[in-house]
């Protein structure tokens, strides 16, 4: 089973708000678009100052996800995707990806940064694929006029 890649054309729900009040923005996310047992859902992940205040999501029964994205300080800034199995015993990497920041997009890229990427769990033989996009909010104007 293939997960469709396509970039939405959804604005965020931040820049929304933002707009409304005349606040500027110019906030950043990383989206992963994820499927497992046939369900294809979305995380979103904002910057974070440590690595350790973000946990994994819970995938079917047997995966766990987990999306580190950090613009800052230079020296650590990345976007860092971990799998992990969920077994009884405890979570277990079973993959890693690391990409730099801001991302690298190819021109032909229809899957985001990432691209299609394919995770398996070898015990229970479950299969996780996903593919991860990074957006970034532009000022515009606001419904007043004034520069948002």
């Amino acid at each position: 089973m293939s997960i469709a890649c396509r970039f939405l054309a959804t604005s965020s729900v931040a820049l929304a708000i933002g707009l409304m009040y005349g606040s500027p923005v110019n906030a950043e996310e990383v989206v992963c678009h994820y499927t497992y047992g046939g369900e294809t859902r979305q995380l979103r992940a904002t910057p974070v100052d440590s690595a350790y205040s973000v946990r994994a999501i819970e995938v079917g029964s047997y995966f766990r996800f987990r999306i580190v994205f950090q613009n800052r300080p230079a020296d650590l800034a990345a976007i860092k995707i971990y799998t992990y199995a969920d077994r009884d015993d405890g979570s277990v990497l079973v993959h890693q990806a690391s990409y730099p920041y801001p991302p690298i997009r190819g021109k032909q890229s229809t899957c985001g940064f990432s691209g299609l990427q394919y995770v398996y769990e070898p015990v229970r033989d479950g299969e996780l694929q996903y593919w991860c996009e990074w957006k970034k909010s532009k000022p515009g104007k606001a419904p007043n006029g004034r520069q948002a």
